[in-house]
């Protein structure tokens, strides 16, 4: 597939701001990973405003018993008069007693737990050893304390990426795809990359701890999420190799992606390409219903996902909407240069100071916003159509079959702000 390149966005100077934030914390993450990964647990040493979170997120009650739940650090904790490592050690029994079929246990941090500087990287290595289940325990920061929400993910990944095993000595190069996507555009990937030719195709995070794939120098990693960066660098570390790619939204950054693991594995990318004209024409047919919708109008991205790059490439390329601004909180260069090459000049900006960009988004006037929750209702009350970005991880948005899906996510906003001035 043949693209034009632009060096307007790769060549802009980015604005680079440090202010007041407005983002979630990590621990939302764990509203699609749980879904993912099926005999995995996660444990959150927190608050009972972490718990709120959760419950609130993932629109679940506890009593259906979903594979998360949250320690909670009450006074005593705090104020010393309790022993933390006896109430977690109590805490984590009583959970797999009660959830035999846990085999993974994530203890994850919050904010209250690196305030008092609980470590439970210490506790995670401690209670792997005392439990009789065999249970592996591991532990990650989901605290909201100077990251993005996203970055759960990737620090859930990063702590599993040690428990990996080596590929065995002359084993045949694997492909190992990294980031959670939903089972249906998992099934997609894997038979089109198959029917391609590529024989031995693992997906990280695994649905259970037993199809935990092995790394090495033969395996050939490709992000499927833009905000793996830690989890990338501990894969390379392993001696696994990444494949320059963009990211698989929309039709062309999926064509893109798929043709860029052929080519690492020496196949032909037309064959990849024949085998997709079916979905792709779907895509195409669906896509062009929502670009009536889209065509001409304009979108600015405050940061929040670190998905902001590869949408704006998908919204200005095909869906023809104009970008005023494409805010994201961290802007990784090499793993977004594919993403970079391809979008229209526009002002890029990374980092936060939600003052500066609100002034900015104001004046410009946009016909949609793409923000985090906590901005939606004052744009909305201001007359501007707005999009949660966070709905954009729990929808199902890559490949071919939800492109549709994806372009219609932003199409709803306007067709709502439409409704109410009649």
């Amino acid at each position: 597939m043949n693209i034009s390149v632009s060096p307007g966005a790769c060549a802009a100077p980015v604005l680079k701001e440090r202010g007041q934030r407005e983002v979630f914390c990590g621990l939302t993450g764990i509203i699609w990973l749980h879904r993912r990964m099926q005999d995995a647990f996660f444990l959150v040493v927190g608050s009972r405003t972490c718990a709120h979170l959760l419950q609130s997120a993932a629109g679940v009650m506890i009593f259906a018993e979903p594979r998360f739940a949250t320690a909670i650090i009450g006074e005593r904790d705090l104020a010393g008069r309790a022993d933390l490592d006896d109430e977690l050690d109590r805490v984590v029994g009583r959970l797999l007693a009660r959830r035999p079929e846990i085999k993974l246990l994530f203890l994850v941090g919050s904010c209250p737990s690196e305030v008092i500087k609980l470590d439970l990287g210490r506790a995670a290595a401690r209670l792997s050893r005392v439990n009789e289940a065999g249970v592996r325990v591991l532990a990650y920061s989901g605290s909201g304390i100077e990251t993005t929400f996203t970055e759960g993910e990737d620090a859930c990944l990063a702590a599993l990426v040690p428990e990996m095993p080596d590929t065995a000595p002359g084993a045949p190069a694997s492909l190992l795809v990294v980031g959670a996507l939903p089972d249906t555009v998992e099934a997609q990937f894997r038979s089109l990359l198959s029917q391609a030719g590529i024989d031995r195709i693992d997906f990280l995070p695994q649905r259970r701890l037993a199809e935990l794939a092995s790394v090495g120098p033969r395996t050939r990693i490709l992000l499927a999420q833009p905000f793996l960066a830690a989890t990338a660098k501990a894969l390379e570390e392993r001696g696994a190799r990444r494949i320059p790619a963009p990211f698989p939204i929309g039709i062309e950054g999926t064509t893109l992606w798929l043709e860029a693991a052929c080519r690492a594995f020496g196949i032909d990318p037309a064959i990849v390409s024949k085998l997709a004209e079916a979905p792709k024409a779907r895509a195409a047919a669906a896509l062009e219903r929502a670009r009536s919708a889209l065509a001409g109008r304009s979108v600015f991205f405050f940061p929040d996902s670190q998905l902001e790059i590869p949408l704006a490439r998908f919204l200005a390329r095909e869906m023809s909407m104009r970008l005023v601004e494409v805010g994201t909180p961290y802007l990784h260069r090499q793993h977004l240069a594919e993403e970079l090459a391809m979008l229209p000049p526009v002002q890029i900006s990374e980092g936060q100071d939600v003052d500066l960009q609100l002034d900015r988004c104001h004046a410009a006037r946009p016909d949609l916003v793409v923000c985090g929750l906590g901005l939606a209702n004052p744009l909305e009350a201001a007359g501007i159509a707005t999009k949660w970005s966070i709905e954009l991880l729990f929808s199902p948005i890559h490949g071919y079959e939800q492109a549709a899906d994806l372009a219609n996510l932003f199409v709803r906003p306007l067709a709502r702000r439409a409704m109410l001035e009649v």
